[in-house]
């Protein structure tokens, strides 16, 4: 069965033609996401069919791939084609086509046209989060707020909106339902273990028997290892966290002698991992905040083969880097079967200095309403977009920065796990830059499963289901 409409009509995809830099930062590769959801759930609810090789959406060109690689068995028999020769930009967000009817829970997915990060945070005294404080034992102490003190709850009461459009309330039994079979693994940063966490804690919650869960390693302590996976039993999926901060491999310069003189960052070398995870069903990379760290400021950090620079700009680093993981995720990932994500930049809030020059972020209790505040759009994500842009790999871009840069009150500041300390060791730092939880991540969980959902609504109304 067709598409009811073309993908994107005429005003759209002049949208879609316009170079980033001159439109709002807050653009997401719905197409495609939309299109991977639509996958996944076609694995999961349907039989073996095949589609031909003919059946391509052509968006602008690195967009670019073919329905056999991404609604692997879908039982659709034909596409609307839609063609582009524009290169280098970033797709505007659009839904493929409308949602017909109310979606389970109530919330109304009659949509159009919706960008799901362009939107706002309304207060809402009924919003619940996927789980409740103190409920799920798999949290770092590090975001674990309300064990270390705080006592407000002003911003949990308060949900993300787009514009445009209603996103449905999570439901983990369904989401895990859609994941069953399937391995999702994040890789990157301490932000991305905060959502890795988040979403295992809010699936943790939908489960009647909580002991059908576990890390398989049995260890708690998730902030010193560098893989992790929980396994669901009763669903047969796992959802895993790679530790891996640049994404490229941390490395030591050995002096002839044998001893080590100082570490290096092999911008040509993608990290070694602990557990294999190129063929994982999905993988969400991110990467940004360790490349303001201390270490890389003054440029001599940074090795490529035997040659350590003696001066590298952190950013052409960073270019370096990224250029290296989208080679290797071109070269070693296996698109028709593998999804692959990349997760913006998390916001920060520290004022009066940074994390180790006493800066704060305590005592907040609303997010920012005037945007005028908000902080410029971070070079870290113009460096990502310019690379996943010549990449052949369909890469879904999840773009959180702007929601994020609002929750100013969402940080654990100094409801942190005790014992740390500024670089003079008599004071505590505060911590503005990773999110309490329950908290913030669990909205780009939230906004992951809806997209996962209103995918499967728009497949059963296409098939008449």
């Amino acid at each position: 069965m067709a598409l009811k409409k073309p993908l994107l009509n005429s005003s759209e995809l002049q949208r879609t033609l316009q170079h980033p830099l001159l439109r709002p930062r807050t653009h997401l590769l719905t197409v495609p996401f939309f299109l991977l959801s639509l996958f996944l759930l076609s694995a999961s609810y349907t039989t073996n069919s095949p589609i031909s090789d003919n059946n391509t959406i052509i968006i602008p060109s690195r967009f670019s791939f073919s329905l056999n690689n991404v609604l692997a068995h879908a039982p659709f028999t034909s596409y609307t084609v839609l063609e582009s020769s524009q290169s280098n930009t970033f797709s505007s967000v659009t839904a493929a086509e409308r949602t017909r009817g109310n979606s389970t829970d109530g919330d109304s997915q009659d949509l159009d046209s919706c960008d799901i990060f362009d939107g706002s945070w309304i207060q809402d005294d009924s919003h619940e989060t996927p789980y409740h404080h103190g409920s799920c034992p798999f949290l770092d102490d590090t975001f674990n707020c309300f064990k270390n003190g705080r006592s407000d709850y002003e911003f949990l009461k308060y949900r993300w909106k787009p514009h445009g459009c209603q996103i449905p309330r999570f439901d983990g039994l369904k989401m895990l339902h859609m994941l069953r079979g399937k391995r999702l693994v994040f890789v990157g940063d301490s932000l991305n273990r905060n959502m890795w966490q988040s979403l295992v804690c809010a699936l943790r919650a939908s489960l009647k028997d909580k002991s059908r869960i576990y890390e398989v390693s049995g260890r708690r302590e998730f902030r010193i290892q560098g893989f992790f996976s929980f396994k669901f039993k009763d669903y047969g999926c796992s959802i895993d966290f790679v530790k891996s901060p640049f994404l490229v491999q941390e490395w030591r310069v050995v002096h002839n002698g044998g001893v080590p003189q100082r570490e290096t960052l092999r911008l040509d070398m993608i990290q070694a991992s602990k557990s294999q995870y190129y063929d994982a069903d999905i993988i969400i990379f991110n990467t940004g905040h360790w490349w303001n760290h201390d270490k890389t400021k003054n440029g001599n950090y940074f090795q490529e083969g035997n040659h350590v620079y003696e001066r590298l700009e952190v950013s052409e680093a960073l270019r370096k880097a990224l250029k290296t993981w989208a080679k290797w995720v071109d070269t070693t990932v296996d698109s028709t079967r593998t999804r692959v994500f990349f997760t913006g930049f998390s916001a920060s809030h520290y004022r009066g200095g940074q994390w180790n020059s006493g800066g704060k972020c305590d005592g907040e209790r609303q997010p920012i309403t005037n945007e005028s505040y908000l902080s410029a759009y971070p070079w870290t994500m113009g460096i990502v977009e310019e690379v996943i842009a010549e990449m052949k790999t369909p890469v879904f871009y999840l773009n959180i920065t702007k929601m994020t840069d609002y929750r100013k009150d969402g940080h654990p500041s100094i409801y942190r796990e005790p014992g740390f300390s500024d670089n003079k060791g008599h004071r505590m730092v505060q911590d503005c830059s990773h999110w309490c939880l329950p908290g913030i991540p669990d909205s780009w969980n939230e906004l992951l499963y809806s997209t996962l959902l209103i995918a499967y609504t728009n497949f059963m109304s296409s098939t008449n289901y």
